[in-house]
Formats: structure tokens, sequence, C-alpha cells
């Protein structure tokens, strides 16, 4: 499966604000490193850390997830640029993703501070 294609279905699930469905496209093993706190964010691993780490930000139904530009680095390797908007406020970033037999492996994310 194309890793791009993987990432842009991770994306819609994401943007749904669908936790269930964000999370079934990821490895039962997935790693995250979140953009905080500073300097280095936190790393969560396996999807009941990962769920406990998202919970929040799909809980802020407002907040919205503007996908910048996608790219392939490997075959199995995707940089996402993006812009996280929510009520006062928003930040743009980066995310490096892995993806492993169709699934999101990791997700590792990095904002313009």
């Amino acid at each position: 499966m194309d890793p791009i294609d993987v990432i842009e279905r991770f994306g819609e699930a994401w943007g749904a604000h669908d936790l269930d469905a964000t999370l079934a496209l990821t490895t039962d093993d997935v790693v995250f490193e979140s953009t905080g706190p500073a300097p280095d964010g936190e790393r969560f691993v396996g999807q009941d850390a990962v769920r406990a780490a998202w919970e929040p930000i799909f809980a802020d139904a407002a907040a919205t997830f503007t996908v910048e530009d996608t790219y392939c680095e490997s075959v199995d390797r995707v940089v996402q640029r993006w812009r996280y908007d929510w009520a006062d406020g928003h930040v743009r970033g980066v995310d490096l993703f892995t993806v492993s037999d169709g699934l999101v492996a990791e997700k590792c994310s990095y904002v313009k501070g």
C-alpha cells in the first residue's frame, strides 16, 4: 500500500475527530512523539498510551487540522507540513511518519517555535 495513501486516510480520520478510526490505522506498538512539553516533547508507545495522549486533541471538535504539503521520503517514510487551528490560536508544524504494512507505526511531531 502506498504510504501517502495511508497518511491521507489517517488524516481524514484525524480531521473527522474520529479517534477510533485514527487508531485503527496504527500498529499495536505505534509510537507518538508530541510537540510538548518543550524542548523535546513526550514519547508515547502503544495504542493505549497514544489514545490517552490524543483524547484531549480529538475532544476539541472546533479545532481543525489543515495539511499544507505531503511527500514520501522513502518507501516507508512520509513527511507532512500542517497547520492546526483552535479557538484562540494556531500552530504550524511537521510530522514525520513511518508506515509499516499499511499502518502508521510512528508519528513524530514538531512545531515552529
